[in-house]
């Protein structure tokens, strides 16, 4: 699975139990300001001033610490799919193998959109952003969002091995409808202000996991999951 390694994790957070550098702390907190400016208007509305003027420091302070404006926004996609991975991927691996993992993917997937229903999604701001525009910042957002679907698609191949799922199961059919279910839902709760988004997501993913599921592990049909996200923003 293209994640992040068991071992190169452990170092991870044998790094993060250091103190860190006061260097080291500064570009740690420019780098959280900046995605909370991307979040709320892309990776391309990033600019060196910008954060200067939120951080206090000067253009040439800020600028000291990537030396560019692409190396800061790569940074920021960085920062994003590590965030992404400890809070929706990592929290998933404790559940069983097979269909309850595939869940608990999605669940905190949902949990993630929720939250970001209000504030902006980087994954697909870039998209819409990068997508015609070749280069190291698009490179960096793709492989992100590649490391995530590609870990879903294992999950859904894990789950056609323990017999959850059947055996003729398209692992990338199955991730495709999924991710598309969270692309709906971005467009209809964040464009569009619908308070069913939410609801009709989850009754969607019931609807894909009862095409592919075998007996028991299909969901009762009549009884989708109850949405336990924070609904969207009522339409002004």
């Amino acid at each position: 699975m293209p994640v992040t390694r068991p071992a190169q994790r452990a170092r991870a957070a044998a790094d993060a139990s250091r103190p860190l550098q006061k260097g080291q702390q500064t570009k740690a907190a420019i780098v959280d300001a900046a995605l909370g400016l991307a979040t709320q208007i892309g990776l391309e509305g990033l600019s060196i001033g910008a954060l200067a003027e939120v951080m206090q420091m000067s253009k040439s302070g800020v600028f000291a610490h990537f030396g560019s404006r692409e190396e800061l926004q790569i940074s920021v996609v960085r920062e994003y799919h590590h965030r992404f991975e400890e809070e929706v991927f990592y929290p998933a691996m404790t559940a069983a193998r097979g269909l309850p993992r595939l869940r608990a993917m999605f669940d905190n997937w949902m949990k993630r959109t929720s939250v970001e229903i209000d504030s902006g999604c980087i994954y697909i701001s870039g998209a819409v952003e990068f997508d015609d525009r070749p280069g190291p910042v698009r490179d960096a957002l793709a492989s992100s969002v590649n490391t995530w679907l590609a870990a879903m698609q294992r999950a859904i191949e894990i789950a056609v091995a323990e017999g959850h799922l059947r055996a003729d199961t398209d692992a990338g059919q199955m991730g495709f409808e999924i991710h598309a279910l969270i692309l709906a839902l971005h467009y209809e709760a964040r464009f569009l202000r619908s308070p069913e988004s939410l609801r009709r997501a989850l009754t969607a993913f019931e609807g894909i996991v009862a095409r592919y599921s075998i007996g028991e592990h299909a969901p009762a049909p009549s009884s989708p999951r109850k949405a336990t996200a924070r609904k969207p923003r009522a339409a002004a």
